[in-house]
């Protein structure tokens, strides 16, 4: 995995790999499978501890917020770039065509449809209406890939981080507007109580 998101999928030869690796290709081959087989395993196991790191703010921060978390995220990938090349591995599987990864197109929609969904279910507890949550889902995870696509093409961390922070801001607001409304509409008000 470790290679891989150090010299991306888009032109993986199997030949260096190997000698990376310490092996000849017709070993790695029958230890890994074909290179899609490999690509994936590696792609799981980027999500995985993509995941296992997030789970861990939760314990630290039960109650974090989504814009909270997109600001752990950044932290997290700004400051190490071994983090920010493990993000890319993902953003080039999702990216490239397939004719160039050997990915099945599900496997490239996990790496974008994984985290949408997250986000999208973080905003239906809080209150938004699932379609609404879908949309701004869809619009947040965008943006956010965005800035990660300009930082990787640009190195310019201070205005990028600047601009997600204002973005943040919007969204907090957006979605302080959002759930109130969700609450008029079933009756509900942001003080009320359980029936005893």
């Amino acid at each position: 995995m470790r290679y891989l998101a150090d010299h991306g999928v888009g032109h993986l030869s199997l030949r260096p790999m190997a000698v990376a690796l310490g092996m000849s290709p017709h070993r790695l081959m029958h230890h890994f499978g074909p290179k899609d087989v490999m690509v994936s395993a590696a792609l799981k196991r980027a999500t995985d501890i993509q995941e296992e790191v997030q789970a861990q703010w939760f314990v630290e921060d039960p109650e974090m917020t989504q814009p909270a978390l997109f600001r752990r995220w950044w932290d997290w990938i700004t400051t190490d770039p071994a983090n920010l090349a493990l993000v890319r591995l993902g953003l080039e599987a999702a990216t490239l065509d397939a004719t160039i990864t050997s990915l099945p197109m599900e496997v490239r929609a996990e790496q974008i449809g994984v985290w949408r969904t997250e986000i999208e279910g973080r905003f239906v507890a809080g209150g938004v209406p699932a379609h609404t949550a879908a949309i701004e889902a869809s619009i947040a995870k965008a943006t956010f890939t965005g800035l990660m696509v300009d930082l990787m093409a640009s190195g310019e961390t201070e205005r990028l981080t600047e601009s997600l922070h204002e973005y943040l801001r919007t969204l907090e607001q957006r979605l302080s507007i959002l759930v109130p409304v969700c609450e008029s509409h079933t009756g509900r008000t942001s003080d009320s109580k359980s029936p005893e």
